[in-house]
């Protein structure tokens, strides 16, 4: 090959400057087919880059030099390098352009890459540690950063020189001349904690943690200098100091946080600063939560915040800009999800006082927000706290300042969501206020463009839909009369978002009404008929979507016959929604789906074939075919694939035109931010799809669980195509991808003749499944237990144990019984959780769990990550279901954790694990008997707890295990075991009085000449009928119709009292009782009647019974 024309590369390449876009495509494609494949480019680019060309074309040369070396470096002559590699790097050392000195830097980390793993130009780390101490200022700025690029570039073949990059380090952190030294330090010493060996380098270690003190001088320096550019820099390196090993920034955690508290309260400090210091703290509860409980700062930090929600002032709700007072609240929000309610939530509502009191509005309406944020990240503390919380809501419903009352009513919605059943108690109260807030917005609005008036009565729309959440039915029903008409004449509202507003409400209205909603059903539809057809706009789109979702919640509501007519053109405007360009469109499509099947069951199959071809498709869309083009940032990635948001992409190769047009220029070696990252649209979309693809998995499970039969020729697909999942990036289909299969296997297990599905506890299995079922049964687990060990997601993990919980408890013991074994595994993986050591559990890169941080008050757990616990728990008592007496061998593993659950300071895990124990010794049954002991002692004590809830399932417990047991020595203590029950009996409690009168009976029915017949049936007697706890009415009565019988005296003389009582529990509601003791009541009424004919007839139910 001809050597390639210099000056005609030079000319064709300064072409690409032109202000002509015709010029510079012709350029752009010569210098792509004709020069850049040749290696000559690359040294003509070098040369043309330490030349005194102008800076633009410089630039253009490095940015091109950059992507060429990795192609042509290697094929260069050896004879041509040294003088290349010399030139580059002194004319680099003294560029005063800093955009083309930070190009210059990046082609000699290129280089230097490919020479030190060939081991060639070794001495460019001595020339950069020179130049880092000179005494001019440029090449230390200089050094610095090409230090900094080479570490980046060449990772671990830097690491013999860590010592003596620290070394320079120590020092160019605190240059007295140039910030740029300074944040150039920063980055290198971030890039060497990235790629720091912590346990084999603890010198380099040392170096890094002695130097953060200096990088918290750098933040400050660049915070009150107002440079807004160095301080974001800065605060990226402590960002990424915060994922790499906690070593890093264990030594300093706390000082740094306390910093960033300090700068985040302080209203002197620029907003974005504060905002950056907020979203840091935000990402140490997220990636370091067991050292931030540790720390104890959750108070601290959750009063700042309050404080800071002050400044919110008068902005508009929909203003999706990032503020220092929205961040604040942010911040709580995630404060309440992992940290302790003692840390957060009981500070806060402490605090709240002054604040929903104060004459200020900014500061009510800031108490009122954080109140509301607080509500989804410990919503068992805040149901506990409701007849406190909720005098406030309403009194703010009505407070004279609309942004005030709009915020509270943004409280209500998230109570709704969270604390449904406790808000749905106040509807009474609540109800009116929301509907005269609603009509005075209406009344007020002054025209379409009224957004205030109308966010309010969107946000009265929302709040009604929340409340009806947790309404019961007849509750919902009384209320369509008068709430109904309102709703519908907003549904020609001429604002979309109103309509969809008021759409949604009535959905739920529908839903939660039932079959009292069938007289409004044919004017809704016609009504809403319109809105599930257009597609003019994004806004139609979103309508048609709300529309859509709420004739789901209506064919629900109405059931199959009513609704029929509506379905083929309902599927067809789905099926149409599926071309249709908008990113929740298809997810409403296969959640109306989701619905119908739930509604028609086997009647849905003419639709089955369509829509399980379009949820495949969505599932099986390859995530390397989406293609997304970043711009010049990412022009090493062009044509790879990389993982966003749980997408797997492929990164679109750029144009050259991108590449090298100097009008686009900026300063390459900045990483793109975070803002820029996320507010991109592409990403956007990328977690669209991801979270469809969620949906679609979910909504295959509600198929066939919903048209079981219809879907057995998908089956084989269905399984092919999720078990892949389980390893997806995305936790969302992570998590759904598990509970699918587990439904799946659910779903099989119902096909089964009849007799394979009555299933018999214990292994070796004495009821075999189909070859089909176990088949699929040993994929299932074997996928499980891939993942399980490993998940760090607590909602993945938290959805696997109730999966797996709900199929052992209805399935039997069957999906444990595969060739390989499970139940090994499986043991050791929920005893990891139970002593908090499950990935979940600890910290983002920390060796520490929440129970080996001995320096660290962990025993309090986040709300959620209890729930981690408490759902293991569970799969235990399932394990104890399915296997029966066989479980007495595990549980000899389970107790010791189980047990110190048990005699845990918080109430939360004392009942928990009383209640567990429970249900294990249920399980167990005789075979209880070796642990019967301890089980006794634990029990006996817990009958005295201060907390009602573990008195009330220690008695159940205690109840169980007399009944269960063969150890005598239980028997013997009956006496001991009443005194401790007597205040039980008595407590106002109704719980604990249930439980202690079930105990009390399976005591009479083990052993009653143990039991002083005469002292204990009127107390007995005198505590019926159960209020509470009506499982217990199964043993109670047994034992009650057993000494009636039987002729017991004492009983028998209290028929009076007992007459009343019979006739509640006969009474509705039916759930009070089973129907076998139902069949024993009633014998035991003919009997009474025959006796005391006058005294029954005194009774309805009684009455019916008898002539029954």
């Amino acid at each position: 090959m001809a050597p390639m024309d210099t000056q005609k590369f030079f000319t064709t390449f300064k072409e690409v400057l032109a202000p002509d876009t015709d010029r510079v495509k012709a350029a752009t494609e010569n210098l792509r087919t004709n020069f850049y494949p040749l290696p000559e480019s690359l040294v003509i680019l070098i040369q043309l880059l330490v030349s005194d060309q102008a800076p633009a074309l410089r630039q253009l040369a490095a940015t091109q030099a950059t992507r060429l070396v990795p192609k042509h470096w290697k094929v260069i002559p050896d004879n041509q390098k040294p003088q290349l590699r010399q030139k580059l790097l002194e004319r680099t050392l003294y560029e005063q352009e800093k955009l083309v000195r930070h190009g210059a830097s990046r082609v000699i980390a290129a280089i230097a890459k490919i020479d030190f793993e060939n081991s060639e130009w070794l001495e460019l780390f001595d020339i950069l540690l020179r130049a880092g101490t000179d005494s001019n200022s440029l090449p230390r700025e200089v050094a610095t950063y090409i230090l900094y690029s080479v570490v980046d570039s060449a990772g671990e073949t830097t690491l013999h020189k860590f010592s003596q990059i620290l070394e320079l380090c120590s020092k160019t952190i605190n240059d007295p001349e140039s910030a740029e030294v300074r944040i150039n330090t920063m980055l290198t010493l971030s890039r060497i904690a990235i790629i720091l060996d912590i346990e084999h380098d603890e010198e380099s270690l040392k170096g890094i943690q002695d130097a953060i003190p200096h990088m918290v001088g750098v933040l400050k320096q660049a915070v009150d200098a107002k440079d807004e550019g160095h301080t974001t820099q800065t605060f990226e390196v402590f960002q990424t100091l915060l994922t790499c090993d906690s070593a890093v920034l264990n030594k300093h955690f706390g000082d740094l946080v306390q910093f960033m508290i300090r700068l985040a309260a302080s209203t002197d400090v620029a907003e974005d600063a504060r905002t950056q210091a907020l979203n840091f703290l935000m990402q140490c509860v997220r990636f370091r939560k067991l050292k931030m409980q540790g720390l104890r700062v959750g108070e601290a930090m959750t009063k700042m915040c309050l404080q800071i929600a002050t400044e919110l002032g008068d902005a508009d709700d929909d203003d999706d800009e990032i503020t220092t007072p929205r961040s604040a609240l942010g911040l709580l929000d995630v404060l309440a999800g992992h940290l302790p309610p003692s840390q957060v939530v009981v500070p806060l509502l402490k605090s709240l006082n002054p604040y929903i009191t104060s004459r200020d509005p900014d500061k009510r309406q800031a108490g009122i927000l954080s109140l509301g944020m607080c509500v989804e990240g410990a919503p068992d503390f805040m149901a506990t706290q409701f007849d406190a919380i909720f005098p406030i809501v309403i009194s703010l419903l009505m407070d004279n300042e609309e942004k005030v009352r709009r915020n509270t009513l943004d409280c209500v919605i998230r109570l709704g969501e969270d604390l449904a059943e406790e808000l749905a108690k106040e509807h009474e109260k609540l109800m009116p206020a929301l509907v005269k807030i609603m009509t005075v917005a209406i009344d007020n609005a002054n025209g379409p463009d009224d957004e205030k008036s109308l966010s309010t009565i969107q946000a009265c729309c929302n709040a009604i839909d929340s409340l009806f959440e947790g309404m019961e039915e007849t509750d919902v029903a009384e209320y369509l009369p008068g709430l109904y008409p309102r709703l519908k004449r907003l549904f020609s509202h001429p604002d979309l978002k109103t309509k969809a507003a008021a759409i949604g409400a009535v959905g739920t209205m529908a839903q939660c009404s039932k079959e009292a909603f069938l007289p409004y059903l044919e004017q809704t539809m016609n009504a809403l008929q319109e809105y599930v057809q257009i597609k003019d706009s994004p806004d139609e789109l979103d309508l048609r979507c709300r529309t859509c979702d709420s004739m789901g919640q209506i064919a629900l509501a109405v059931g199959a016959k009513p609704f029929q007519r509506y379905v083929q053109p309902l599927m067809s405007a789905t099926e149409e929604a599926m071309h249709l360009d908008h990113p929740k469109l298809k997810e409403t499509s296969f959640l109306f789906w989701g619905n119908m099947a739930k509604v028609y069951g086997t009647e849905f199959k003419p639709f089955l074939e369509g829509i399980m071809k379009c949820l495949f498709e969505s599932i099986e869309s390859e995530e390397s075919e989406l293609e997304v083009d970043l711009g010049r940032h990412a022009a090493d990635l062009a044509g790879k694939e990389v993982t966003i948001g749980g997408k797997k992409v492929k990164i679109a190769a750029m144009s050259e035109e991108e590449i090298i047009e100097a009008s686009e220029m900026e300063d390459l070696e900045a990483d793109m931010d975070d803002d820029e990252w996320d507010s991109d649209d592409d990403f956007t979309a990328l977690n669209a799809v991801a979270e469809e693809k969620e949906i679609a998995v979910e909504i295959i499970g509600d198929i066939m669980t919903h048209a079981t039969r219809d879907c057995v020729p998908y089956m084989e697909k269905t399984i092919e195509t999720l078990l892949p999942l389980i390893s997806h990036d995305y936790e969302g289909v992570r998590r759904a991808t598990i509970s699918t299969l587990f439904r799946a296997y659910a779903a099989v297990w119902e096909l089964q003749p009849e007799e394979q599905r009555r299933w018999k506890a214990g292994l070796p299995l004495q009821v075999h499944p189909t070859n089909e079922l176990s088949k699929l049964g040993e994929l299932i687990m074997t996928a499980t237990l891939a993942l399980w060990p490993e998940e760090e997601d607590r909602n993945v993990v938290t959805d696997l144990h109730r999966s797996l919980s709900a199929v052992l408890k209805a399935t039997g013991p069957s999906i444990l019984a595969t060739d390989t074994s499970t139940i090994k595994p499986l043991t050791e993986i929920l005893i990891k959780v139970l002593q908090k050591k499950h990935p979940c559990q600890e910290d983002f890169m920390s060796a520490e769990s929440a129970s080996d941080a001995s320096d660290i008050d962990l025993e309090e757990s986040a709300e959620y990550d209890w729930l981690v616990i408490d759902t293991a728990l569970d799969c235990i008592i399932a394990l104890a279901v399915s296997l029966g007496p066989s479980f007495a061998q595990l549980y000899k593993v389970f107790e010791k954790p189980i047990l110190k659950f048990a005699s845990s300071t918080l109430p939360i895990e004392r009942s928990t694990a009383v209640g567990v124990l429970a249900e294990l010794i249920r399980g167990m049954g005789a075979a209880v008997t070796p642990s019967s002991d301890r089980l006794y002692k634990i029990l006996l004590h817990r009958l005295g707890d201060e907390d009602a809830e573990a008195k009330s399932n220690a008695a159940f417990a205690l109840g169980l295990l007399i009944e269960k047991t063969e150890d005598a020595k239980v028997g013997q203590s009956f006496a001991e075991v009443l005194r401790k029950l007597e205040p039980l009996l008595q407590t106002e409690e109704k719980r604990c009085r249930d439980n202690a009168a079930g105990c009390v009976c399976r005591m009479i029915m083990k052993n009653q000449a143990n039991v002083p017949l005469e002292a204990v049936v009127p107390v007995l007697v005198d505590i019926l009928p159960l209020k509470e706890d009506w499982e217990e009415n199964e043993v109670v009565w047994a034992c009650l119709v057993g000494l009636y019988s039987t002729g017991n005296q004492p009983l028998i003389s209290l028929t009076p009292q007992l007459l009343p009582i019979l006739d509640s529990v006969l009474a509705p509601p039916e759930e009070q009782i089973k129907d076998p003791t139902r069949e024993k009541l009633g014998q035991m009424v003919r009997f009474i009647a025959s006796k005391h004919p006058q005294e029954v007839g005194k009774y309805k139910t009684l009455v019916d019974v008898v002539r029954s």
